[in-house]
């Protein structure tokens, strides 16, 4: 039975596999919809704390691939 997991595409070009593994592709979609705006929030939490540090790009984009594996 196939298994599929999630590739994060993030806006300085790096790529993460994340580690875990869903039955369905809706339930990798829902959870790589979800990852992302993790992302957008976390990126505004950093800045409101340190804005020197941590300068907001709202145009930033982070994508998701969801990937069909042999389970």
């Amino acid at each position: 039975m196939a298994k599929y997991k999630l590739v994060m595409h993030y806006p300085d070009g790096t790529s993460e596999e994340e580690d875990g593994l869903f039955n369905t592709e809706a339930e990798a979609e829902e959870h790589g919809g979800y990852l992302c705006g993790c992302y957008h929030v976390g990126g505004e939490t950093l800045h409101l704390s340190n804005p020197g540090d941590y300068l907001l790009d709202e145009d930033a984009e982070v994508d998701f691939e969801v990937i069909e594996i042999d389970g």
